[in-house]
């Protein structure tokens, strides 16, 4: 697993002949996504270690509030052993690490792989796409193109490799 204490990494395992792409996600403490949609992909999340928060969202062309800011649909806490599920039927979702204590590891798997999704900005429901990167494929990190990746990669919250 490669970490980094600032962000959470995003590490390709497996491509699954491009079928899927198996990912583990390493989390620092106290660390949130933004909030995304998984462009038409089912996503699969197996915790193994530490607790996550997922917290879902409505599509803001669904239902929004009177300010335009996104609304929460749900909110729960993921723990090891435990598998969830996600897709663009269901809505929209942030993932947390909400300890302070505690790093959080959990496999995701993604079906059919993405290169880009959307975030949204929880306070005025505002899109923006970006691109998907990996902080390492195979156990080896990934070089930073920190020009290429710098606007969409900062709006992952995840610095230069989303």
């Amino acid at each position: 697993a490669k970490w980094d204490k600032f962000k959470y990494t995003r590490n390709l395992m497996h491509e699954g002949n491009s079928k899927f792409n198996l990912i583990l996600m390493c989390w620092p403490e106290g660390i949130a996504s933004p909030i995304h949609d998984h462009a038409d992909s089912h996503c699969f999340m197996r915790i193994l270690d530490g607790e996550a928060k997922e917290t879902r969202y409505f599509w803001p062309q669904d239902t929004y509030n009177g300010d335009g800011s996104l609304v929460e649909m749900s909110s729960r806490s993921v723990g090891p052993g435990v598998t969830a599920y996600m897709s663009d039927e269901l809505g929209l979702h942030r993932v947390e690490n909400n300890s302070h204590t505690n790093k959080l590891c959990y496999l995701h798997l993604y079906s059919p792989p993405y290169a880009d999704c959307n975030i949204f900005d929880e306070r005025t429901s505002k899109k923006t796409n970006v691109n998907m990167c990996f902080y390492s494929k195979y156990g080896e990190k990934e070089e930073v193109k920190k020009k290429a990746h710098a606007k969409s990669s900062s709006a992952m919250g995840i610095s230069s490799y989303t």
